[in-house]
């Protein structure tokens, strides 16, 4: 028993879910990925996730740990800790939250007590559930007051924001979300946050890679704390970061990651993010973000040739927001005829949308995980035209769709496989 224990594959000991994960990398490899939460992590990633680190119990902080048997462990995350201290220029770092959520949740609970006023983006106009949406704990706990965007240009109007935070006097403002499109004025939310009096946290969740790359602003130098996850455009394992230059601020946030949201570490998670944040220093890194970004601006400009509406017109980041009635389809639809085609995809709302997640109008693309694959320019401008050819032929006849899909997916196996991932 001991010895299968110690020798079985997953093969033999478990075909189920063997099976299971040998169908969703076929999936993956046949597919075009789309969703801007999602990427491909490298194969180095993959050995640390699934490296026998896993075993080892670790609670507390590297040199300061409440079990013994933790010299790698240490090794490991410390290497992660000065890894992200370099990429970000950044003081203090911790690298232990699961994921980007329970980063936002330490910073409340260090930060905050129940019934605190948070001003944050809407969930509608880009905004994340963690920042205060009903549904959460965020939401539940605190008293959020949400801004939005500017019904005209689909951006962030900071006059309505100053005037928020001036009247309402929230503890805690917050930047970054999920869906918002544009560079974020830091200077000016700091400048706002000032005159309020409140702490001012930006969650570059879905732009870390980005800044990372030195392709976009970076928010270190004006907010006083920063999350991000460790996945989406910095393409490594799932899990999330903290970040500050204020040394208080740290002295609170370490204790409220550990014990107060999270229990041990997830040390398979965090050789993971050092690898990733090891990768993330080197010039290859560099070219990809700066190629993100102009892949995902040659996307939405194809769009919009096409008389797809983009949302604020354009992009600065990986994210394409398209509003998807401007073909006289919902985001469900769009998303399932993508998905028809091996093209995913994932329904979003787009500002002064519907509540309701069956009448969002909104299509959310990113450009990370194609550009990971290997796209440029002109895998990107055929993607682009695949995706209005499709939009198109839904409001058609049945058979035209149906001819449309089966050239539109020939099109795409063709595309997966020039670009091979994990051969």
């Amino acid at each position: 028993m001991t010895k299968s224990y110690f020798h079985d594959h997953l093969a033999v000991r478990d075909p189920l879910i063997f099976n299971a994960l040998e169908n969703e990398k076929k999936r993956q490899q046949g597919q075009i990925e789309l969703i801007a939460s999602e990427n491909s992590v490298s194969l180095a990633s993959l050995d640390a996730l699934g490296s026998v680190i896993t075993n080892k119990t670790v609670e507390g902080y590297p040199g300061k740990r409440f079990h013994g048997g933790a010299d790698f462990a240490d090794v490991v995350e410390q290497a992660a800790i000065d890894r992200a201290k370099e990429l970000f220029g950044c003081g203090y770092v911790n690298v232990q939250p699961h994921s980007g959520t329970q980063a936002n949740q330490a910073v409340f609970f260090a930060l905050l007590q129940r019934g605190d006023v948070v001003l944050s983006l809407d969930l509608a106009a880009g905004g994340h559930l963690s920042h205060g949406a009903k549904p959460n704990q965020s939401g539940r706990w605190f008293t959020i007051v949400s801004y939005g965007v500017d019904r005209e240009t689909g951006r962030i109007d900071y006059d309505n924001v100053e005037a928020l935070a001036l009247e309402h006097k929230p503890k805690l403002i917050i930047s970054g979300g999920s869906s918002y499109p544009r560079e974020i004025d830091f200077p000016r939310m700091r400048e706002i946050a000032d005159k309020a009096g409140a702490t001012y946290l930006v969650d570059m969740a879905h732009f870390a890679g980005l800044v990372a790359a030195g392709v976009h602003p970076s928010p270190i130098p004006h907010a006083d704390i920063v999350t991000c996850t460790t996945t989406k455009t910095l393409r490594g394992a799932r899990g999330g970061l903290v970040m500050t230059n204020r040394e208080d601020l740290f002295k609170k946030l370490q204790p409220a990651v550990f014990p107060g949201v999270q229990g041990s570490a997830h040390l398979a998670t965090i050789a993971g993010k050092a690898v990733c944040l090891g990768e993330a220093l080197t010039d290859e890194f560099k070219t990809y973000g700066a190629n993100v970004k102009a892949n995902a601006r040659l996307l939405a400009e194809v769009l919009q040739k096409r008389g797809v509406r983009i949302v604020s017109g354009g992009t600065d980041t990986h994210v394409v927001l398209v509003d998807v009635s401007s073909k006289g389809l919902t985001g469900q639809e769009s998303q399932d005829v993508l998905s028809a085609i091996n093209i995913t995809s994932n329904k979003n709302p787009i500002p002064f949308d519907s509540a309701k997640p069956s009448e969002w109008k909104g299509l959310r693309l990113g450009s990370s995980a194609g550009t990971t694959r290997g796209f440029g320019a002109k895998e990107f401008e055929v993607i682009g035209n695949l995706i209005a050819d499709i939009f198109d032929a839904q409001a058609g006849a049945e058979a035209a769709l149906e001819e449309v899909i089966a050239k539109s997916r020939a099109t795409v196996a063709k595309l997966v496989a020039e670009f091979p991932i994990y051969a």
